[in-house]
């Protein structure tokens, strides 16, 4: 499970036990080069890192993996967040020179409507940018929609209510992306929006795999470059829910938002959901003006149900190996883009499976 860490960034403390790194050569013959282009709000930076590292690592089998980090400009940071990317990112403008084979690329917080925030022109470009000089790039989340809706103007619908919690998901539509997986998977899915499927197949998306209360969770459309679009959060750690759910009670308490968060479905254990139920009535019962982040000192302690995140985290590695597949596969195909090194023998593929 080799990954090598370039731009200075450090993989200590995000690899699997059995992982290993090994020195920086991003000319091997056969390695594949991934450009994280990591946008989340400052809370979340590191962790964000650390997952999607960790699930290449576990994906990965014995071909290493180049990993770059990228920033996107116009993402609102905080001193220490600058910092931190200061010493472990490259800027965009190093991107667009950058010889990748896949791309991921991270969602934040919206402030407003998509094309106004102030990053929106650099996302579009990045866009455009892996359509032409990637082999496959995954779009996640909120960078799902925002991709959609420069490329094919689909727009976002709202949720009644925000979509949070691990939902199983059926797969519809075989691909390389879902082989030898299950015909149901647990997915984490955290967002306020959905992008409807009959707006999506309109504009020639082909949606994998999807649940009835969530709608499309995987999609992909080939352009030059295979994009993979997640509403789900499959790189999320076991306790990323539960973090959230805790920060959005936070922001009530603060008086940031006017109703109570409801919890993640399907994720707390039995007797955490009853304590958190009592909680929550302690909590909507005082005033406004007496309603206080204090509380959140008597916040109940939580256990998830650890046997779905271990099924959810079972079925994540077992798609980004398959993408790392579709990307060793799709190198050794004369497609017209310059590959990111020499082309790569067929037998690299197989290498990526475990044994």
């Amino acid at each position: 499970m080799p990954i090598v860490m370039e731009q200075g960034a450090s993989a200590s403390g995000f690899l699997p036990a059995g992982a290993s790194r090994v020195a920086a050569d991003a000319s091997r013959h056969g390695d594949i080069a991934i450009g994280i282009v990591n946008n989340m709000p400052d809370a979340a930076l590191q962790s964000t890192e650390r997952q999607f590292i960790g699930l290449l690592a576990a994906a990965s089998g014995k071909t290493p993996v180049h990993v770059r980090l990228f920033a996107l400009p116009g993402v609102p940071r905080g001193e220490a967040a600058q910092r931190h990317i200061a010493s472990n990112y490259a800027g965009i403008e190093e991107l667009w020179d950058a010889r990748l084979d896949g791309l991921i690329v991270t969602g934040t917080e919206p402030r407003g409507p998509l094309t106004g925030e102030p990053y929106w022109p650099a996302f579009s470009r990045l866009v455009d940018w892996a359509e032409e000089n990637t082999i496959s790039s995954v779009w996640s989340c909120l960078a799902a929609h925002a991709a959609v809706l420069h490329l094919d103007g689909v727009e976002r619908s709202p949720f009644p209510d925000k979509c949070f919690g691990i939902f199983q998901c059926q797969r519809i539509a075989d691909h390389a992306l879902t082989a030898a997986s299950a015909t149901h998977w647990q997915v984490p899915h955290s967002r306020w929006n959905d992008l409807p499927e009959k707006a999506l197949a309109a504009c020639g998306y082909d949606v994998l795999s999807r649940a009835p209360e969530i709608g499309a969770d995987v999609f992909v459309k080939e352009f030059r470059s295979l994009f993979v679009f997640l509403q789900g959060h499959s790189e999320y750690e076991p306790s990323t829910l539960g973090r959230e759910f805790r920060r959005d009670v936070g922001r009530y308490l603060r008086r940031e938002r006017e109703t109570y968060p409801s919890q993640p479905q399907r994720y707390f254990d039995p007797a955490t959901s009853r304590a958190l139920d009592i909680f929550r009535t302690q909590a909507i019962a005082s005033r406004i003006e007496d309603r206080s982040e204090d509380l959140l000192q008597s916040f109940p302690a939580t256990s998830m149900r650890a046997q779905l995140m271990e099924s959810a985290r079972s079925s994540a590695v077992r798609f980004y190996r398959n993408w790392l597949v579709c990307i060793a596969e799709r190198r050794v195909r004369p497609t017209g883009r310059k590959p990111a090194r020499d082309a790569v023998e067929p037998k690299t593929a197989l290498a990526l499976h475990p044994e």
